[in-house]
């Protein structure tokens, strides 16, 4: 008798293959080591280049480079146009004497500026708590400044915290920040301290230095958030103190700066740096910013990142100079500066510019294409005057 039922053998049913393993998705930390190169720690972010980004927030090479963690002076410098901005050692060493006269005798100086500018109530004491902040590595100490941040606000009393170390998350790792000191007071608010050692004459300061200084303390400020957002009672205040000498001597003064803008447009900012994934995506296949290519491929690497060039990239980014150049090589008006980049609207570069100013391209119904060819008129009539005409007395 057969083995099998009437209806013949059962039907063989083939043996099936495991399904091939899917490739795990590359993490923004992956892709941006890849882009670094694999053997380069990434250079730590400060709250100077925060800030840079913060004041030129449409520059996506700017974004990927500093998200990537790239050493832009390096880089600049295997490009042929080395960075030529810095500091000065006299300027530092000014700086340093100047901030330590103000913390001296335990911040009693520095805790006089503040209550005067800032006020403290009955309770305004002639001295703070200056807790020690000393630990291993940077991630020792942002612990242990988080950990006094806590003490001090529970305490109730007057605390001066002198070079804490702040955390902040920047495209998924941690950047770690040094405010020149941050003050809390006995209500819980914590208000950051900046530092400078250029003047302040008669109770003002150059516009720009002190916009640069209020864009790097918002950085702080938001650093701060994050602590106090876990810490009961604790409240960050928008309202920094930033000392400064007064007039020409070495005296400490001081003026309240309020952030809530600069704060706003930095967290924008890297709320953007957080999806540098996306900058990445849309480079060439093997594109990297590895110091070991050669300049041919580096340039071509940094070429494939749109940049946003403006003259103020000059005092606060490495590459500049190298964008600079580009910039100018391809006639673009960015080179003169945002506020006539603004100006000139569609007209993108000076060769287009000139052109509409003579009447050879643009639409005249353009008010901005008749603005130029009514300016380049007077100019005509005018340089006419002054050659063929007679001197008026």
């Amino acid at each position: 008798m057969s083995e099998y039922p009437a209806g013949g053998p059962p039907p063989q049913i083939p043996a099936t293959r495991a399904p091939a393993p899917r490739p795990q998705p590359t993490t923004l930390r992956q892709r941006l080591a890849e882009l670094r190169g694999p053997t380069v720690a990434p250079h730590p972010l400060d709250a100077r280049a925060l800030a840079a980004l913060a004041a030129n927030p449409g520059c996506r090479r700017r974004a990927l480079l500093d998200g990537a963690g790239v050493d832009k002076a390096g880089l600049a410098t295997a490009l042929g146009s080395p960075a030529a901005f810095g500091q000065s050692q006299f300027a530092f060493v000014r700086g340093n004497a100047f901030e330590a006269r103000v913390k001296a005798d335990g911040g009693t100086e520095l805790l006089r500026l503040l209550l005067e500018h800032l006020g403290g109530g009955a309770d305004s004491p002639s001295t703070a708590e200056v807790p020690d902040l000393a630990a291993a590595g940077p991630e020792g100490r942002a612990a242990r400044t988080a950990l006094a941040l806590r003490e001090a606000t529970a305490s109730g009393g007057w605390t001066l915290l002198d070079h804490p170390m702040l955390a902040l998350e920047v495209a998924g790792s941690p950047a770690y920040l040094e405010p020149d000191a941050v003050v809390v007071h006995p209500d819980g608010t914590w208000t950051v301290v900046e530092i400078k050692s250029f003047p302040m004459i008669d109770s003002s300061a150059d516009a720009a230095k002190v916009g640069a200084a209020a864009r790097q303390s918002a950085v702080y400020v938001l650093a701060l958030e994050r602590t106090a957002a876990v810490t009961e009672g604790a409240r960050v205040s928008h309202r920094i103190l930033l000392v400064c000498p007064k007039d020409f001597s070495n005296l400490p003064t001081a003026s309240v700066v309020d952030v809530r803008k600069q704060r706003a447009v930095t967290r924008r900012q890297l709320t953007r740096l957080t999806r540098v994934e996306d900058i990445a995506a849309a480079l060439p296949e093997g594109t990297t910013f590895d110091p070991c290519r050669s300049p041919e491929e580096l340039g071509s690497a940094v070429e494939a990142v749109p940049a946003a060039y403006a003259p103020e990239c000059l005092a606060a980014c490495e590459l500049a100079f190298h964008c600079r150049a580009k910039a100018r090589a391809e006639g673009a008006v960015e080179s003169l500066g945002r506020s006539v980049r603004g100006e000139l609207g569609g007209l993108t570069t000076v060769a287009g510019v000139l052109a509409a100013a003579a009447g050879k391209e643009g639409d005249p119904s353009d008010p901005t294409v008749a603005a130029l060819r009514r300016a380049a008129a007077l100019r005509a009539e005018a340089l006419a005057g002054v050659t063929g005409g007679v001197p008026c007395h």
